[in-house]
């Protein structure tokens, strides 16, 4: 084992300081998650959609035949539990040697700003009572977090990206429910793949040291009466933990757990589909894009493959534009339009013509008071993508879905964006790797140069586990 690398109390269990991020939708299940508990580790099963199981073990795949949005949201969610429970069950069992002994951990991880996030946790952490360790939770700010694992009686550990997070939601809400906090996440947000907590005051092409970040959060951590036994886990472009010993008994630091989300997508046990595996063993430096196309507003980072392309194609091909003619919008746009009278500036009309003679020629209206040009096939699938949302997210871009009150963000929905729910559900069970979504951390193109992977070996969750603990 790495000098300095040694088994901790986390969450009142004994375990490696080895965390298996719980990524998106059936990307992390009970396979990998039971054989990361497996070996003294914490296995994370990702709860956002998790697959469930028919009678014959087959995944019953995700269905929504019913006619609202709000009634396909109520089915959503009671897939999420029933995925979810089943999940925690099989991990358990498979790990159940280890855990017995108190060794090694079960947590869940949860998007807060996903569609029905609480009634899917309470849900799963009632249905498989005593099973679960932990929650990890990301994606906003999730105030109601630490109340809901003090009375399910789990740990919470919020993903958060700067000590100005952590210290809003402790002041808020987790200085009440101080016991149950059994560390802090610390998701780098240039490096972490899948979403990413980029503030508005950070710059996405100016990648900050995770260091002193991390320092300056273990200062507001000391600051709010916590110990240093309470673990920083650092997320996001971790691959060799050679390359981060001078993060291990560091006095400035205390306690550090490292979380790996993106190694462990290329394991044996990985649930995701053989040709995933084998793009991610292709991958160049570069080849991950951070981007903002992701209908829950946040930066996302993911592989800069055909469908992320397009999407960054279709924003610029994008012209503003008034509803009625003024001084810097005089001409009346020609193409794209039909009979709405929408009026564009010279060099706007003339991009729009060029669209349009390419086959672009249907303009769709954004919540910017722009027009994006697409074909006539893109415009469809957009429109019957809007159509047939069933409320994945809490807010939704994409289809103007809120998950409460009015059930509407009141903005207009943005054809910019895209159903993540479709996309990533498509490319867990087997679907093109190239035409869907495919996140990833910035460290992926690692894959294709890390001796480890030579010759397409793929290692089971065990070898990968004694690989990280060398420092390799």
């Amino acid at each position: 084992m790495l000098n300095g690398l040694r088994a901790l109390r986390m969450g009142g269990r004994e375990v490696l300081p080895l965390v298996e991020g719980g990524k998106g939708v059936a990307a992390t299940n009970h396979k990998s998650s039971g054989a990361w508990a497996a070996t003294g580790g914490v296995g994370t099963i990702s709860a956002v959609n998790a697959d469930s199981y028919d009678a014959e073990g087959k995944i019953i795949r995700q269905v929504y035949e019913q006619m609202t949005r709000r009634e396909r949201h109520e089915q959503l969610i009671q897939y999420g539990i029933d995925g979810g429970v089943q999940q925690v069950r099989r991990a358990y069992e498979m790990a159940e040697g280890t855990l017995s002994k108190g060794i090694g951990a079960i947590n869940v991880n949860v998007l807060w700003e996903m569609g029905g996030a609480q009634q899917v946790l309470v849900g799963v952490l009632e249905g498989a009572k005593g099973l679960v360790n932990g929650v990890t939770c990301g994606a906003g700010m999730p105030y109601k977090l630490s109340e809901l694992a003090a009375y399910h009686q789990v740990f919470y550990y919020p993903i958060i990206s700067s000590a100005r997070a952590f210290r809003a939601l402790w002041k808020r809400a987790y200085s009440k429910e101080s016991a149950w906090l059994g560390g802090v996440v610390y998701e780098d947000p240039w490096l972490a793949g899948g979403h990413n907590g980029l503030s508005n005051a950070e710059d996405p092409r100016a990648p900050q040291d995770p260091y002193p970040r991390c320092v300056e959060l273990r200062k507001v951590m000391r600051e709010c009466g916590i110990s240093d036994e309470v673990p920083i886990v650092m997320a996001g472009g971790v691959w060799r933990l050679d390359e981060w010993t001078h993060w291990l008994d560091n006095p400035e630091l205390g306690t550090v757990v490292f979380q790996f989300g993106t190694r462990p997508l290329l394991t044996v046990e990985s649930p995701i589909p053989e040709g995933w595996k084998q793009r991610l063993m292709t991958l160049e430096e570069g080849d991950i894009l951070l981007h903002q196309f992701s209908p829950t507003g946040f930066y996302s980072s993911a592989v800069r493959n055909p469908f992320l392309r397009a999407l960054e194609a279709r924003s610029e091909r994008q012209i503003a534009f008034s509803a009625v003619e003024t001084v810097d919008h005089p001409l009346l746009l020609d193409v794209g339009v039909g009979r709405k009278k929408y009026y564009v500036n010279r060099d706007a009309l003339l991009q729009a013509r060029g669209w349009a003679g390419e086959g672009y020629t249907e303009a769709l209206k954004t919540p910017d008071n722009t027009l994006v040009f697409v074909t006539p096939a893109d415009r469809d699938i957009i429109r019957q993508d809007q159509s047939d949302c069933m409320g994945c997210l809490s807010h939704c871009g994409f289809s103007a879905w809120k998950d409460y009150d009015t059930y509407t963000t009141g903005k207009l929905a943005d054809p910019r964006s895209f159903c993540i729910q479709k996309t990533l559900q498509d490319i867990a069970h087997g679907g093109d790797t190239e035409q869907n979504l495919m996140f990833g951390g910035h460290s992926a193109y690692r894959f294709k140069q890390d001796p480890f992977y030579s010759n397409g070996f793929v290692p089971t969750v065990k070898q990968l586990v004694d690989r990280i603990l060398t420092g390799a």
